[in-house]
């Protein structure tokens, strides 16, 4: 097995490292996809190398922004042409819908695209010093060597959020997707090396986050990580980059509002939470899993959603019928099956879902019915926790006021959403919220020129956009006194 990607070349683990395998399951029906080679602590420290080799000698570093962002253009080009075969890669490694993976592609494609024209753009800026001998510069220069590990519902996507604006920016790196979900950041590695990118640019390991994501947060030829997944996971991450005071950004995920006012278009408005709610069987860091609805409209809305969340149709990805597909994994619908079974104890009314369906056809995979619960409050585990599943939680609100209210009584603050008619009402709810994307009379939604995170615990930095490049470089102050004479500063000098 030659799954990992080390200064250019195709590789096992290395003769340090025992021989070690992981077997990929289809979620949809728990049958093996294939086996792949995961990395040990050496093979991490010969792509950290690797990686530091080329940020230094070679071709990279002369690299003109222009030749990065041309490098781009071509991943991008070939993304365009193998989309059908990584929607379907996506699809089995992950269990979403092939249409699902077609719409992760066209982003993909789009931020890479975004980036290339963005990477020559911005040379810096001259600063007036108030001395006309003085000429005084800011430019920004590649941060080094780059850490990316991305989580396993959106491999693809998050992966290439990290990457598309580390090359730009000239970066190398070491990235590693998660364990569960390694099949599409393999072909998607391939495609850059097929693009040209140099020996060492770009180098993958595969394997858990325990043990070489660790390895790859605390090595000291590690100049950035960039971590995105959980919560607890992202504060060890902080914590071991700490150690060496290394560059972090952070996406954790959110607990998200999705905001209805009684003057919404109730139709629209309820097809948009469903969407919000079970889109990738809410296995989504935006989702919109907190539903707070208006007193006069809350009972029909309540209604209305369960009736059509218990119609969703779950399936194989890759059928064309399906609407929804599986969990990730039977663990990780564990974990969600524990939150539902324990939510009533707390006073929250299940309406609809919370068990696994009755089809015998879809017995073998990780699938859970889409649930709604109501009378919920924001003080219930169910509503304050990060639950990633097909789970939504309602709460009621009788004026504007207290609809901020309850949409910021979270710690997190990555995403939200309100509706309705009144364009006033709109634009004060959506300045008020404390989140970094907020949509006015939609859900989901995100363009690559704008900068994508969050606020409190949803993370640290910026994903998208220019921030997004941002986090790739450094910023250097360049004083040049072009008429320097002696300053006799001291007299006896």
């Amino acid at each position: 097995m030659k799954d990992l990607y080390i200064d250019g070349i195709w590789s096992g683990p290395s003769a340090e490292q025992p021989e070690s395998s992981r077997t990929v399951l289809n979620p949809y029906d728990a049958g093996e996809l294939t086996t792949v080679a995961e990395a040990g602590s050496a093979d991490v420290d010969l792509a950290a190398r690797a990686a530091r080799r080329a940020f230094q000698q070679g071709a990279w570093p002369d690299t003109t922004a222009a030749e990065r962002g041309e490098l781009l253009r071509r991943i991008a080009d070939l993304l365009v042409r193998d989309r059908e075969e990584l929607a379907r890669i996506e699809s089995l490694d992950t269990g979403k819908t092939v249409a699902e993976g077609r719409i992760d592609v066209d982003d993909i494609t789009a931020v890479f695209r975004y980036y290339a024209g963005l990477a020559g753009v911005d040379a810096g800026r001259v600063i007036d010093a108030g001395n006309p001998d003085v000429v005084s510069r800011v430019v920004y220069e590649p941060v080094g060597v780059c850490a990316l590990i991305a989580p396993w519902n959106y491999p693809l996507l998050q992966m290439s959020w990290k990457l598309a604006p580390a090359l730009a920016a000239g970066n190398t790196m070491v990235i590693k997707p998660s364990e569960l979900t390694p099949l599409s950041t393999i072909q998607l590695v391939a495609l850059i090396a097929e693009a040209g990118a140099p020996a060492g640019v770009v180098n993958l390991v595969l394997g858990s986050g325990a043990t070489v994501g660790s390895t790859m947060v605390q090595h000291p030829e590690v100049d950035l990580v960039s971590f995105t997944g959980g919560l607890e996971t992202g504060r060890k991450v902080m914590s071991m980059a700490a150690a060496d005071i290394k560059k972090v950004a952070l996406e954790l995920g959110g607990k998200n509002p999705n905001v209805v006012f009684a003057d919404a278009d109730f139709d629209t408005a309820v097809d948009y939470a469903l969407a919000a709610a079970f889109f990738h069987s809410g296995q989504v860091c935006s989702a919109g899993s907190r539903l707070i609805v208006e007193d006069s409209v809350h009972d029909a809305f309540v209604a209305e959603l369960a009736r059509r969340a218990d119609a969703i149709r779950l399936g194989n990805g890759l059928d064309p019928d399906t609407e929804c597909g599986p969990l990730v994994s039977a663990e990780h619908r564990a974990k969600v099956e524990r939150y539902i079974s324990e939510a009533t104890g707390y006073g929250a009314r299940l309406v609809t879902g919370g068990t696994r369906p009755d089809d015998p056809e879809l017995a073998d995979g990780f699938f859970l019915r889409p649930t709604v619960f109501g009378d919920c409050t924001s003080d219930m585990p169910i509503v304050r926790e990060e639950v990633f599943g097909p789970v939504v939680t309602v709460e009621r609100f009788s004026d504007e006021s207290e609809a901020v209210s309850l949409a910021n009584d979270t710690e997190y603050g990555l995403a939200g959403a309100v509706w309705t008619s009144d364009a006033s009402v709109a634009q004060r709810v959506a300045n008020r919220m404390r989140h970094g994307t907020v949509w006015v009379n939609d859900y989901h939604p995100y363009v690559p020129q704008a900068e994508w995170g969050g606020f409190g615990r949803s993370g640290v930095g910026r994903e998208l956009g220019k921030a997004g490049l941002d986090e790739y470089r450094e910023a250097k102050h360049i004083y040049q006194n072009i008429r320097p004479q002696p300053m006799r500063w001291f007299a006896g000098a």
